[in-house]
């Protein structure tokens, strides 16, 4: 953080949005956050073709390593698995880092190929809801879920909207990886899953894509999206028979502080509640799709929950879309999130 606010300070020098924009960036939460180069090369802007050429290049050195641990905790190996979701806002190639991941790691060469490109902080959710409705079609599967999001790749010096600059001050950089087994496995047993667009507001979270690259714009309603959003997970939990401010976990994205704040309040639960997503907040920033795996990374190395325990995950991002889903803490049981 003290980085940051150094560097903002040095690099948008008398711009007259400068005070507030420190100001909230130190209101974020985030103390620190993974960079996938120095934060002087970040600062710098060699174009479009050269970050993208960053990009194809760190995402395939940082996600087997990922993988491979995430199929060593659902104690599977590459065989095994019947389709990859890639998920990344960060950078594009084409084919799919899901073609490389196949030739790379000895995947078959039947595996399902499901790339998400679009859907930002959202596709955390989205990979993990799409998993389960494969696995509902294909009940003896396993899916791996990959994000990569290199979001440093992204800053745009010239930008110096309020938007902008928060969303330098608030974005990481992070590689994840979870399995979803279609039986077996201890985790949470995926049970419901909800997509929810608030509408007419598909402009409030938007890259404009320019000569040099993606430039990432934030409407200042956006903090104000969890009270429409609170009673469609309400909603979610209630046509599942539970009561929302009774679960045992909640794993939701870390898209600010107001963000978790303002759901806890209309949800009526307990911000301690929200403890995995705050914790990555602070130790990561937001790292977009990557949010939701890593505090779920949290619960399943905090004290394990008891067997049935109720939860909710739930990822937010660009239309303003919600993608949401339920399950309970299983123990070796069909429909695992590894």
């Amino acid at each position: 953080m003290e980085e940051t606010l150094a560097f903002a300070e040095e690099v948008h020098a008398g711009k007259p949005q400068l005070p507030l924009a420190l100001r909230l960036i130190r209101n974020t939460g985030v103390r620190k956050r993974h960079i996938v180069q120095p934060i002087e090369k970040t600062l710098q802007h060699p174009g479009f073709e050269e970050r993208n050429r960053v990009y194809e290049v760190e995402s395939r050195k940082r996600c087997p390593e990922v993988v491979e641990q995430a199929l060593a905790n659902a104690a599977l190996t590459a065989r095994d698995i019947d389709a990859i979701i890639y998920v990344s806002c960060t950078g594009f190639t084409m084919p799919s880092l899901t073609a490389w991941l196949i030739n790379a790691m000895g995947f078959r060469s039947d595996t399902r190929q499901i790339p998400i490109a679009q859907l930002g902080c959202a596709a955390g959710g989205s990979a993990i809801n799409r998993a389960h409705d494969f696995l509902t079609a294909y009940p003896e599967g396993n899916v791996l879920i990959v994000s990569c999001e290199l979001c440093s790749l992204c800053y745009q010096p010239t930008d110096d909207d309020i938007g902008s600059l928060l969303s330098d001050g608030l974005f990481g950089d992070a590689v994840a990886a979870a399995v979803v087994r279609g039986r077996g496995g201890t985790g949470i047993s995926l049970e419901r899953n909800a997509s929810y667009l608030i509408p007419h507001t598909e402009d409030w979270i938007s890259y404009a894509v320019r000569d040099t690259g993606f430039h990432f714009q934030l409407d200042r309603r956006v903090p104000g999206t969890m009270e429409p959003l609170a009673p469609v997970l309400r909603e979610l939990a209630a046509d599942h028979g539970w009561d929302i401010q009774n679960l045992d976990f909640y794993i939701i994205h870390a898209g600010g502080p107001r963000i978790l704040d303002d759901l806890s309040r209309f949800l009526d639960v307990d911000r301690k509640m929200f403890r995995h997503s705050w914790a990555t907040l602070t130790e990561y920033g937001n790292i977009a799709s990557a949010v939701v795996l890593d505090a779920l990374r949290r619960l399943f190395e905090e004290d394990t929950p008891m067997p049935e325990a109720t939860g909710v995950i739930a990822g937010f991002g660009p239309g303003i879309t919600a993608e949401m889903a339920v399950g309970r803490w299983k123990l070796d049981l069909p429909g695992a999130l590894d």
